[in-house]
């Protein structure tokens, strides 16, 4: 094997399910192209070291100086990998990892899953193993470690399993009650439609509070209606919450579950008509009962929706980070140039924008 070798991990954009995979729901994200590459050199011998052309400092040191609590910053979501890794039984070899990314931060787009992925699969490859649907379906987890357990963010496994899992041309319907994952064919280009992703450039961070907040108002809303998740609950269910606050969070989980079902049935129909209504849907829900869009956000959703797409929503956790939309090809630059405007007109900072092209999951080039 050289001892040199290159990994992509792309980011992500779920096209529907937010914040149904903690509460043990249905998702489907896409692979975009946006990506982390990683650089790997075999070493002799130890320590690890791990630049990032993104960061000022370096990290270096062997798996257990990743452990909890013993590294933080962006290097906890890198060597915390490797940490995992070690956890899970594999030896990995001293390596020399470079990365870089055109994943933007805080835009919601799992910069840190893609992150992640790419130091994992780079450090599996390296150790000579092959990177099979298995070897995959572990790296999800030792990835989904790193962020919950090193970095001190409460994710789900919905970025890692879309940054690792993701097919070309494919959405991934992610079950997070049985742990199935299937390849949905996502050929917007031959319908003549793009999807657009806009970084609204509002940092957007799992560690703030408030998506923790939110999966703990999901945990205390199925305990009150006595199961072991809302997946398990039914619309006439949650009716019977008498806590407004509750009762919105678990509308939004049970109806959005309801909606990634229909997605699926959309996208194998070919009624893009059908998906951009539940596109909308879902912003609306996310925005009224989940409440964690923003002004921002709903900027992009609206003025997309009044310059011709067929449904947007807010992606990702929300809080800020981005929006995605479904637009006929021929609109989809004028699409970009009236969420430019508005946002010079309401005196905010110039969006970034993106490609949602489904793409492949993370690998050696």
């Amino acid at each position: 094997m050289d001892r040199t070798l290159t990994v992509r991990a792309p980011g992500r954009v779920n096209l529907i399910g937010e914040h149904t995979d903690y509460n043990a729901g249905l998702c489907l994200p896409v692979a975009i192209p946006a990506a982390t590459t990683a650089r790997a050199t075999v070493l002799d011998q130890g320590p690890t070291r791990i630049a990032s052309a993104q960061q000022d400092d370096t990290w270096s040191g062997v798996a257990a100086d990743a452990a909890p609590g013993r590294v933080d910053g962006w290097a906890a979501y890198a060597a915390g990998v490797l940490w995992a890794l070690e956890q899970a039984g594999y030896v990995i070899p001293p390596l020399d990892l470079a990365l870089d990314s055109t994943v933007p931060l805080g835009a919601g787009l799992s910069s840190s899953a893609s992150l992640e992925a790419a130091v994992a699969v780079a450090a599996v490859t390296a150790a000579g193993l092959d990177l099979d649907d298995d070897l995959r379906r572990a790296l999800v987890e030792a990835c989904r470690r790193a962020e919950t357990e090193v970095a001190g963010a409460p994710t789900g496994g919905l970025d890692q399993s879309a940054v690792l899992l993701a097919r070309d041309g494919h959405a991934l319907l992610l079950d997070f009650a049985d742990g199935s994952a299937e390849h949905v064919p996502v050929d917007v280009g031959a319908a003549g439609l793009q999807l657009l992703v806009v970084d609204t450039r509002v940092s957007h961070a799992l560690t703030d509070g408030g998506y923790g907040s939110r999966r703990d108002q999901c945990e205390e809303a199925a305990r009150r209606l006595g199961v072991g998740s809302l997946r398990e609950s039914t619309p006439a269910d949650v009716a019977t919450l008498d806590d407004d606050l509750l009762r919105r969070r678990a509308t939004h989980v049970v109806s959005e579950n309801t909606r990634v079902e229909k997605a699926v049935h959309a996208l194998r129909a070919g009624d893009w008509a059908e998906l951009g209504r539940l596109f909308t849907a879902s912003h609306l829900s996310l925005r009224d009962d989940f409440e964690v869009s923003c002004a921002e956000l709903d900027l992009v959703v609206d003025t997309a929706l009044q310059t011709g797409a067929l449904g947007a929503r807010m992606t990702g956790g929300g809080f800020g980070g981005s929006a995605i939309a479904l637009v006929p090809a021929e609109r989809a630059d004028a699409v970009r140039r009236a969420v430019d405007v508005a946002f010079v007109r309401g005196g905010l900072a110039a969006p970034g924008h993106l490609d949602g092209t489904p793409s492949a999951g993370a690998a050696p080039v």
